[in-house]
């Protein structure tokens, strides 16, 4: 810093000004004192080799320190101590966030509605029974929600990311063809056949739960118009499950979420049912 003068600057070193091989000496002082291990920070400058970190490592561990902090400058978009003057055009990639250089706009996708409408799918994978719901609104496909039944852990967790990754792709304007092409055949240690067909694992069970909604003709543009408009549009039948056979007619007394899948329950004969996972209560 050109600003502060030369005898402030020998009083008031900071943490650029000291090579790595002091950082490692002045922690290896400190350690000689102290059973446990020491936390201190070696900086590096921006043009730092990988050789100029072994040797720090090696040199900490001849002098007999417990652990070793490395941190290069630049290294990182943002950073705690900076002089502002590291050159990190060169380190940082352009990010989606900004236009590229090729004068690209980025995507943003569009809001999420109030309102959709879909179905719900119940798929057999060998981590368990995996629930597809599949919505649309006015501009067609717009979100899908899977849900692991009653279990949680990795399984739900990675099916919960790849589905909101897949709503945000459609939302974007992404063509479902290409989401679809990089999900289906992924494969995990527990395959498993589901009504005939095989299902390699919970993402490539997605998959085949959109082609399905798909190939059924979904939710069409007209229908979800029509239905958040307030017209009573039924989702056309799909070839896993049949709609009609869960849903009889009438008026139905709804009782809240189901607490396995996350569907609308009925009131029925004094319980409580859910027409899509089978899930009941009474009493």
């Amino acid at each position: 810093m050109d600003e502060i003068p030369e005898d402030i600057k020998r009083v008031f070193v900071t943490a650029h000004d000291i090579v790595p091989e002091w950082h490692v000496r002045m922690q290896a002082a400190f350690q000689k004192s102290v059973d446990n291990a020491v936390s201190k920070t070696v900086n590096f400058p921006h043009e730092a080799t990988r050789d100029d970190v072994r040797m720090a490592y090696v040199l900490a561990f001849k002098e007999g320190c417990k652990g070793l902090t490395v941190y290069r400058d630049g290294s990182r978009d943002e950073q705690v101590l900076s002089t502002g003057a590291t050159n990190t055009s060169a380190a940082v990639p352009v990010t989606t966030s900004a236009p590229a250089k090729d004068g690209r706009e980025k995507i943003i996708p569009r809001s999420r509605p109030s309102m959709t409408m879909g179905v719900t799918q119940k798929v057999s994978t060998g981590c368990g029974s995996l629930y597809v719901t599949i919505n649309s609104d006015e501009k067609g496909l717009c979100e899908v929600f899977a849900q692991m039944g009653k279990s949680g852990g990795c399984a739900a967790s990675q099916s919960e990311a790849v589905s909101r990754l897949i709503s945000l792709t459609l939302r974007a304007g992404i063509d479902i063809e290409a989401v679809l092409k990089q999900i289906k055949g992924i494969r995990c240690p527990s395959p498993l056949w589901d009504k005939g067909n095989m299902v390699l694992s919970c993402p490539d069970a997605i998959a085949k739960a959109i082609e399905r909604f798909i190939q059924s003709g979904g939710v069409t543009k007209a229908a979800a118009s029509a239905k958040l408009n307030g017209a009573a549009v039924l989702p056309k039948k799909h070839d896993t499950e049949s709609l009609s056979a869960k849903v009889t007619s009438g008026t139905k007394e709804l009782a809240g979420m189901c607490p396995d899948c996350g569907n609308i329950l009925e009131y029925v004969e004094d319980c409580v049912l859910c027409r899509f996972c089978g899930y009941s209560k009474c009493g």
